[in-house]
């Protein structure tokens, strides 16, 4: 059984983009329009001239979707491999959204290869560097791996903050989700300064607490 670590350029095509088009915005964009009032402040920072690293803080598994719908480009996002091994259904469906398997502990050869691969298309990087949701309202113990992956594909970051898709409503419009779009965080070789320029730009945008010990 193939095991998605690794990830060609082209498989990131206009077939799957459309798919994935489909879902974000037909299906979770509609579903939140409707449930949560989705609002999306800041497309404005959306790059339109180069690549990108999307970098979201993390609440919820509609997170990759909501994040897709709210910059209109699509995605290669990072997924736990564990995901691509439950079933035959959820493999298929993350293989038809241009997910890929990595392993969250290091960052592996592989993984490397997938994201030049993403930026040699026309879709960009995604992932979450608190690698799993975190609904503490703190924003800790950060992976310095997305800013290393940045220097090493020589990407800047679209910092993106996701607000209140941690509570659920069973009422059309009760609910309330903001995703807040940053402005583009400059590569650079200073792999710590990205990690605290992100920090900082989801903590000012979110209202979360910024543990700069952790950093």
């Amino acid at each position: 059984m193939r095991k998605f670590t690794k990830r060609d350029a082209k498989e990131f095509n206009k077939i799957r983009a459309f798919f994935q088009w489909f879902v974000t915005t037909c299906i979770y964009g509609l579903y939140y329009k409707v449930m949560y009032r989705l609002e999306v402040q800041g497309r404005e920072n959306v790059p339109r001239d180069r690549k990108f690293i999307v970098a979201a803080n993390h609440l919820s598994a509609a997170d990759p979707f909501l994040t897709i719908y709210a910059i209109r480009r699509p995605v290669a996002y990072m997924a736990k491999s564990d995901l691509f091994e439950s079933n035959f259904v959820m493999t298929l469906f993350l293989d038809w959204l241009g997910a890929f398997a990595v392993n969250r502990d290091k960052l592996d050869v592989s993984t490397i290869k997938t994201a030049l691969a993403v930026k040699n298309s026309s879709w960009v990087l995604g992932l979450f560097p608190q690698g799993t949701r975190v609904l503490n309202g703190k924003l800790e113990d950060i992976s310095r791996g997305f800013a290393a992956l940045a220097r090493t594909t020589k990407t800047d970051i679209l910092p993106i903050a996701i607000i209140g898709a941690d509570k659920k409503t069973k009422l059309p419009f009760k609910g309330k989700v903001v995703l807040k779009i940053g402005k583009v965080i400059p590569v650079s070789d200073d792999i710590n300064g990205m990690v605290k320029q992100w920090c900082e730009a989801i903590s000012n945008l979110t209202g979360f607490e910024y543990v700069k010990e952790s950093v």
